[in-house]
């Protein structure tokens, strides 16, 4: 089934009607079986109509409260991460092996940079590494 906009060029009139297909609309346009419901006139064509979608709003409400749930988590680990630890930024391989191996203590942890190879590497020598999504601060 298909709905259609009619437009009546005789009195300008627009109305709505259901056919069954697009070729049963011109076949009743072709036979004059299509009437205005306003003056009963044959002059009938379709007008610009917008689809009908089928809303999957529940759906995809329902993915987006899980999504911003996971997203609203991940910042929250990021601000502790932030208040907690001190940043090296790219050196984070060098600074965790000098920890590590120098029994430099230090009274917070440290966060930073490092390849997914660096992070194997460090954990192949026995230096604890975790890896956290970093959500950017700017991102919509």
């Amino acid at each position: 089934m298909i709905k259609y906009k009619l437009l009546c060029k005789n009195c300008s009139d627009s109305f709505e009607s259901w056919f069954a297909s697009s070729k049963e609309f011109e076949r009743l346009k072709k036979s004059k079986l299509l009437q205005c419901l306003n003056c009963n006139s044959n002059k009938i064509d379709k007008s610009l109509m917008a689809p009908s979608i089928i809303n999957k709003q529940k759906k995809n409400n329902k993915d987006t409260k899980k999504f911003l749930e996971i997203k609203n988590k991940l910042k929250e680990y990021k601000k502790f991460i932030k208040n907690n630890f001190d940043y090296v930024g790219d050196n984070f391989s060098y600074e965790a092996r000098s920890i590590h191996y120098n029994n430099k203590k230090k009274q917070k942890g440290i966060y930073g940079k490092a390849s997914i190879k660096e992070a194997k590497e460090l954990s192949e020598e026995g230096i604890e590494v975790e890896t956290v999504p970093w959500i950017n601060d700017k991102e919509n």
